[in-house]
């Protein structure tokens, strides 16, 4: 019923930039919160940047400075633009939402995107 489409992920050189951007469809009354996650082979799930309802951002300590989120709540779309990427960004990026749908507060995920930062 609920669908978040990632875009944008690649190939990139250490030092580039990438922007990354997902989309929100379906039935819905609200989206509560959107951010990014990521996952890198053998590690553990990270936030990365999260907009939550009051415009609040927040930043995982390794890319603050680095990356800035970004979200269009007419269009139900969140942004990441990732720039002075290194090899340790290399991970599938994740967006995620906190959606209200049918009078309840749901979490979703897209299927992930794949960064590959390397020379």
């Amino acid at each position: 019923q609920v669908r978040l489409v990632e875009s944008g992920g690649g190939f990139i050189e250490p030092g580039g930039s990438l922007t990354l951007s997902c989309a929100a469809s379906g039935s819905f009354a609200e989206i509560y919160t959107m951010g990014w996650y990521r996952q890198a082979p053998g590690k553990r799930r990270d936030m990365v940047a999260i907009v939550d309802l009051r415009g609040t951002t927040y930043y995982g300590d390794s890319v603050r400075g680095r990356f800035t989120v970004s979200r269009d709540n007419n269009k139900n779309t969140v942004s990441l633009q990732m720039s002075r990427l290194q090899r340790e960004d290399t991970a599938v990026y994740y967006c995620n939402a906190e959606i209200v749908v049918s009078a309840s507060l749901s979490d979703y995920w897209g299927p992930g995107t794949q960064v590959t930062v390397s020379s």
